[in-house]
């Protein structure tokens, strides 16, 4: 835009054809900007041009220098938005937000502030230099830096402490400020903290051109915590790679990792995975708290029926019971569930997982090592020379895995894994895409579970929420039912940061591979077809619990909807 104010000034002959070559030629040799090669060279005085700018475009003019800005104002507006298009926040009122510009012309700045802010923007017209000054003075890196470390020191005063147990254990107090600890370890030990604290179940440390954030994932959902400088990152993502005993030299490629940690008293495991992106290196943390690991199937979520028929299938003396589902939703623990419930000093169960999530006693766990040769298929067959009883594959990712499950699960053996698929029926038609047979699908399979996790509405500030009548019949819900219905939602309080969310619930779709339905697979038939078969033998959709979940009060008929496909 610095361009189109240029022509302007050329056009009212503020400014002379040659003057305006000139500022064209340092464009195109050293990108420079159009209007602040006009001021250094003097050729436009930095108050002329405010006053005339001010009068044409009909916009206040301020001194920018007489303002003492909110920080609360600051971080409305992020730091590469405030540098992109030479903004500054000044004031908030109402939902509007008043931001300084230098650039009249430049609406599409203001459109893009509007819509990363979601606030009604009012422009006033203030110096090129005064810009200058107030984005090094209020987005400078050393103020980010506080202001990142500074979030975290609210854990100080409830004096946690985080034990890196390995051989050489570290100590370090959350929020510590002596000088003998470095910013960067103060900072990542306080964001572990704070992350248990909140019961996050992931950590991302991102890494973007102009800065770096760090961001919580809070019941299914990404926070932005904090903002730190790009000075920083690389520190950041050293420290997390010395803490999972990483190679802290290798950038180029991903690795993953693990960090056990002691905090008030309890063990949290942390999943560590890192990647190199455009602009350095991404890191995420996934939490696998042992004390959040709900092992009693009858709490997980599943109704009545639905588990009748889970228990059922696990009880086999043999075959394949399935849990699909995307990541993220809760396969894991309905898995270790299981083998917990079959975890029996007369059985020998044995796991192959890539990771192994969590310690369970009495169990033999394996961890695969692809760069070795250990794959999921190659510590199957091994399993099945160790006299098995009850084996869990982590997950079916290939023919190969595929069949030695399936090979596992027709020699006398009960196999518990997962795949990613959208539901239950769909589950048999990926097997039979990776090239597995029909014949063999239908011979091995015994159940399959389609799961999702839920928001839970937060106790705290349930109120009742109305729906429109015909939004619940659209839903298959008969009017009588419909009236009678008590729907709920969350107002948003300081229990749930504002979200009407607090915790989250599984549901549940459970398919009994009977007899008929795997008649119909060896006819080739679609998944369509067999999932209204299983829905006429009784089985109840994903979207069914999650509608039934709507009519208990857990959860809203918007969260149900959106996290649940239509049947």
């Amino acid at each position: 835009m610095s361009r189109a104010l240029a022509d302007i000034l050329l056009k009212d002959k503020l400014i002379t054809p040659q003057q305006f070559q000139e500022a064209l030629d340092a464009h195109k040799s050293r990108g420079d900007s159009f209007i602040r090669f006009l001021i250094n060279k003097k050729y436009v005085a930095e108050t002329k041009l405010l006053q005339y700018l001010s009068q044409k475009y009909g916009m206040p003019a301020i001194n920018l220098a007489k303002y003492e800005i909110n920080a609360d104002i600051i971080k409305l507006v992020p730091v590469e938005l405030a540098r992109k298009h030479n903004v500054i926040p000044i004031q908030h009122n109402k939902g509007t937000l008043v931001c300084a510009i230098c650039d009249p012309t430049s609406v599409l700045s203001l459109e893009d502030i509007k819509f990363r802010t979601r606030l009604n923007v009012e422009a006033v017209l203030t110096t090129y230099s005064s810009i200058d000054v107030a984005l090094s003075k209020y987005y400078s890196n050393s103020n980010m830096m506080v202001e990142a470390v500074s979030f975290f020191q609210k854990s100080k005063e409830k004096g946690a402490e985080i034990d890196i147990l390995r051989p050489s254990a570290i100590q370090i107090e959350s929020g510590a400020e002596t000088d003998k600890d470095a910013p960067v370890i103060s900072f990542v030990n306080n964001v572990i903290v704070e992350a248990v604290r909140k019961g996050a179940s992931d950590i991302h440390f991102e890494s973007y051109e102009h800065r770096s954030r760090v961001r919580f994932r809070i019941d299914g959902i990404l926070h932005e915590i904090a903002t730190v400088p790009n000075e920083m990152r690389r520190a950041l993502i050293a420290r997390i790679k010395v803490m999972s005993q990483l190679d802290i030299a290798e950038s180029r490629m991903p690795q993953d990792g693990r960090i056990k940690i002691k905090l008030e008293g309890s063990e949290v495991d942390f999943r560590v995975s890192t990647m190199p992106c455009l602009f350095g290196e991404k890191a995420v943390l996934r939490m696998l708290s042992k004390g959040n690991l709900q092992l009693d199937l009858t709490k997980l979520g599943f109704e009545a029926k639905p588990l009748e028929v889970f228990r059922k299938g696990i009880y086999q003396p043999n075959g394949m019971v399935l849990v699909t589902g995307p990541t993220g939703s809760g396969k894991t623990t309905t898995l270790y569930s299981a083998l917990s419930e079959l975890n029996q000093i007369s059985d020998n169960v044995s796991t192959a997982e890539d990771p192994v999530e969590y310690n369970l006693e009495g169990i033999n766990q394996v961890q695969i090592h692809k760069d070795i040769g250990l794959s999921f298929a190659a510590v199957l067959r091994t399993l099945l020379r160790q006299d098995p009883d009850t084996i869990l594959v982590g997950e079916i990712r290939d023919l190969e895995t595929a069949e030695v499950a399936i090979q596992a699960a027709l020699t006398g053996h009960l196999v518990l894994s997962t795949l990613h698929t959208n539901d239950a029926p769909g589950t048999v038609i990926r097997l039979m895409n990776m090239g597995v047979q029909a014949f063999l699908v239908a011979s091995s399979v015994n159940t399959i579970v389609a799961q999702r996790l839920l928001r839970k509405v937060c106790e705290k500030c349930k109120e009742p929420s109305n729906v429109p009548m015909h939004r619940l019949t659209e839903l298959g819900i008969s009017q009588d039912i419909a009236v009678q219905l008590k729907l709920f939602r969350g107002k948003g309080c300081a229990a749930c940061n504002k979200t009407g969310y607090k915790g989250r619930v599984a549901v549940y779709e459970v398919m009994d591979f009977t007899t008929p339905l795997k008649e119909m697979v060896l006819a080739n038939c679609t998944a369509i077809e067999l999932k209204r078969a299983a829905v006429k033998e009784g089985m109840r959709t994903l979207r069914m619990s999650a509608l039934q979940k709507v009519a208990d009060g857990v959860t809203t008929l918007e969260e149900a909807l959106a996290m649940t496909g239509a049947d």
